[in-house]
């Protein structure tokens, strides 16, 4: 049995340049051997644990889809505000909810607290993922890059032939 201990787990950390996104995470399954770079599924793990908390005032990212990924999110403490395609529901702890391929969400915490939940994803291999906010699209190139497109819709023969 792998087992690790969430104080034992380093804590890292993003933000935006203007701060408007801003998260601290403990990659749980990482710690638990997980090889986010492996193409072999053993090594991978069937899904992903991370227990992630967003200051007060803050947003984990941008509005987004993610094009095959599953994401189960569960609220431990702190009260935020969901945002997908119906408007914005407020969680607290206890709450529960899950995002299906497609469905687009953003998470922030509350002007007033702290906002810590625990997300497990199944991470496909060559997921993208959408930001309907801004047209731009998220895919990964070779390995584990990835790279950020804007662009325009376009025919699906548009300089095929």
């Amino acid at each position: 049995m792998d087992k690790v201990n969430l104080s034992e787990i380093p804590e890292g950390e993003k933000r935006s340049p203007g701060g408007k996104y801003h998260r601290f995470f403990k990659e749980v399954s990482v710690a638990l051997g997980r090889d986010p770079k492996s193409l072999d599924l053993e090594k991978r793990h069937p899904f992903d644990l991370m227990l992630t908390r967003i200051p007060a005032g803050k947003s984990y990212c941008p509005y987004h889809a993610e094009g095959a990924q599953w994401e189960l999110y569960l609220v431990v403490s702190g009260r935020g505000q969901v945002r997908d395609s119906t408007g914005v529901t407020e969680v607290s702890a206890g709450d529960a909810f899950l995002f299906k391929p497609g469905e687009a969400h953003q998470l922030s915490a509350a002007a007033d607290e702290e906002f810590v939940y625990y997300v497990i994803a199944d991470n496909p291999i060559g997921d993208s993922c959408y930001y309907p906010d801004s047209g731009k699209w998220a895919a990964r190139k070779e390995g584990e890059e990835t790279v950020i497109l804007k662009g325009v819709e376009t025919d699906y023969y548009d300089g095929e032939e």
